[in-house]
């Protein structure tokens, strides 16, 4: 007698086919938004200089990158970018992992720490500006001060978030410091620290602006600034476009690291 197949009670334990065009869905959305913003500036009639047609920033693109502008701004904002996200990691980091292991530093250090984020960066970028110059290094600190604080707690909470069995483990083992440091604390930080970097890769460009905001003759935060005071709107979008471009590729970049040094979770 054949026996029917058992069915589990809970209907989210059966496994949904996936929509094959889910895919589309993005692309279209930002076609949904080009189609809505074209539609506004029509039936308003805005100038160009309140909120350009789609089409008049798409002219603006071509322009400035057929000139080689676009591109020679790009390169100054994502050096500063990079150079100031490797930077904040690394201190991040080590004195994330330094705070994790003693109490004492974590309490010596936390007020700085804090006070430090409660200043806004945009009140302590004319600062540097003034203390370095208007050159690389103060835009550098400005985004390495601005990843700071979310890779240094990231990386205190997945130290601290190490079994205590697994500890004990190693120390019957009797594992080194070292050994227990690449064992078993990196890799069980690594996707809490990873998921601070995706933040600071973000962030990394919103302090390059702002630097280049407070005092630069380059970088696409100058752009901005360039077309604000030209009113030239379409300029802006562009600059704004490039750097909304550059913060995605910097997250896909972690995202893809994150995926290849987490593939043995998976």
């Amino acid at each position: 007698m054949a026996t029917l197949p058992i069915l589990p009670a809970n209907k989210s334990l059966v496994p949904r086919r996936a929509w094959p065009w889910g895919w589309l869905l993005g692309p279209a959305s930002v076609l949904i938004g080009l189609v809505v913003w074209d539609l506004v500036v029509r039936v308003n009639r805005f100038p160009a200089f309140i909120l350009p047609l789609p089409g008049q920033v798409w002219e603006r693109f071509l322009i400035v990158l057929s000139d080689g502008t676009l591109a020679r701004h790009m390169r100054v904002t994502l050096g500063e970018v990079l150079a100031g996200l490797a930077l904040g990691m690394a201190t991040a980091s080590v004195l994330g992992y330094l705070i994790a292991k003693s109490r004492t530093l974590e309490k010596a250090l936390t007020p700085y720490i804090v006070a430090s984020q409660s200043v806004p960066i945009v009140a302590i970028a004319p600062l540097l500006v003034i203390w370095l110059g208007s050159g690389l290094p103060s835009k550098v600190l400005i985004c390495a001060l601005i990843v700071f604080f979310p890779i240094l707690i990231n990386t205190v909470i997945g130290v601290r978030s190490v079994e205590p069995d697994l500890r004990d483990l190693m120390r019957s083992l009797r594992a080194t410091r070292w050994q227990t440091f690449v064992k078993l604390e990196l890799p069980a930080a690594l996707p809490i620290l990873l998921g601070g970097l995706k933040t600071g890769a973000t962030l990394s460009v919103i302090g390059a602006v702002v630097g280049e905001f407070v005092g630069a003759d380059r970088g696409l935060g100058f752009l901005v600034s360039l077309g604000r005071g030209q009113y030239d709107t379409a300029l802006v979008f562009v600059a704004v476009a490039a750097l909304v471009g550059m913060a995605l590729g910097l997250y896909g970049s972690v995202a893809l690291l994150e995926r290849g040094l987490l593939r043995w979770k998976q």
